[in-house]
């Protein structure tokens, strides 16, 4: 017996709206990385400078969570996946 497949269509003004909506890279606390590794990864991959990258090592630590950048989910999954590939905890909203 045939599986039935429902198609989604989609207008091109959908589409377009869908790839300016921005998404945040989150960047998790947890107990396994340093912060002079997280300062060092925010530095060479997100190009924070030693301050601000300080700063949001501090933040992560004292609330859980930080939003590190923003931009489309496919340039946000990029750098979700070079941040994961360090041992960050990281994720895309």
């Amino acid at each position: 017996m045939p599986t039935e497949v429902q198609e989604e269509t989609f207008t091109l003004e959908e589409l377009l709206t869908s790839l300016k909506e921005l998404h945040r890279l989150i960047l998790w606390n947890d107990d396994i990385n340093t912060f002079d590794h997280v300062i060092f990864c925010m530095m060479k991959y997100l190009d924070y400078s030693e301050a601000q990258a300080e700063k949001i090592a501090w933040k992560v630590h004292n609330e859980g969570k930080c939003a590190v950048l923003e931009g489309s989910f496919n340039e946000m999954e990029i750098y979700r996946k070079i941040l994961q590939q360090e041992g960050l905890t990281v994720t895309v909203e």
